[in-house]
């Protein structure tokens, strides 16, 4: 959601009209095994007349949930072309709840993605898999990071032992959170986020520190007074997170593996270390170099990421 609602301000921003259709605008249901997540039900009919009351010149369709399926039912009636993006690992965290064979997900994908005009993705190494899983016309959309408000300083912030081991996101198994808490390090390991894992873990994990969701101020102090930053999923597409911790300043540890790959692609020592041992991986990047960290994280801006979006919009523009 952070992506969408800063990609419909800078599009704003530059003389766009946006429309951003969400659950919110529908009678929704918890999503089975997630309760926080809310889907629509039944929204076609609501959707349709949204969608011509509106009369875009392009449409793009964020997600495979019942919106998305409903927009796309729409365009392929209407004839109108439309783009698609590849967010997440549906397949991936499907088959880690509830087992279902990841090549069965994958086929409904295709099908789902295939009938626009390109589906976009966020990184080199996705769209190289994505291709070779039968995936057409992949195009590639980076992600931006605010800048503005994720600033490196160290006044204020977590008092707690040092070193501090941080992890912002959701608190769900596909995150492979476990991973992360069952490393043997010296200090203290925080998380800060919520979900349907997170009473399993603070019981499995009394040590650690889970400070629930943070926003606004209490987030952006966090990632700036954490030591180092780690990110156990093998799973996320890209991982927003990621930016955010380097533009306050913070190195990274991770997994070698889609998304910390390609956001640390070209990255100067000191920014991050990927390896397969993650506690190997998290000692390292004790020594990181904060103010490369910022310097990296510069290198994605919300109007680069903008621009991309539009260039991709370009070939599937058609009155409707």
């Amino acid at each position: 959601m952070r992506t969408l609602s800063t990609l419909a301000a800078e599009l704003e921003g530059l003389g766009h009209r946006v429309e951003v259709i969400g659950p919110d605008r529908f009678r929704t249901v918890a999503m089975p095994t997630y309760s926080s997540i809310r889907v629509a039900l039944w929204p076609g009919r609501s959707l349709s007349s949204i969608i011509e009351g509106f009369r875009p010149d392009a449409l793009h369709i964020a997600t495979e949930g019942p919106l998305g399926l409903a927009a796309r039912r729409w365009a392929v009636r209407h004839g109108h072309a439309f783009t698609t993006a590849f967010h997440t690992r549906f397949p991936e965290y499907l088959h880690a709840r509830t087992g279902v064979p990841l090549g069965l997900s994958y086929a409904w994908l295709r099908r789902f993605h295939n009938a626009g005009r390109g589906m976009m993705v966020a990184t080199g190494t996705l769209r190289q898999e994505l291709s070779g899983r039968g995936f057409r016309t992949v195009r590639p959309w980076t992600r931006g990071v605010d800048l503005r408000r994720f600033q490196p300083t160290r006044t204020t912030g977590l008092s707690l032992p040092r070193p501090v081991f941080l992890y912002v996101g959701r608190v769900a198994v596909e995150k492979n959170i476990g991973a992360f808490l069952s490393l043997d390090l010296p200090g203290t390991k925080v998380v800060v986020g919520d979900g349907p894992q997170r009473e399993a873990l603070q019981a499995a994990y009394p040590n650690a520190v889970f400070l629930g969701e943070r926003t606004g101020e209490d987030l952006v102090r966090a990632y700036a007074t954490a030591d180092v930053f780690v990110f156990p999923s093998r799973t996320d597409t890209f991982g927003l997170v990621l930016l955010e911790s380097l533009a306050s300043g913070t190195p990274i540890a991770a997994h070698p593996v889609t998304g910390p790959i390609d956001i640390l692609a070209g990255a100067a020592p000191g920014v991050g270390v990927l390896d397969h041992d993650l506690r190997a991986a998290a000692m390292r990047a004790l020594s990181g170099d904060r103010r490369a960290c910022r310097a990296h994280a510069e290198r994605f801006s919300w109007r680069a990421c903008t621009d991309l979006f539009l260039s991709n919009l370009a070939v599937v523009r058609r009155p409707v």
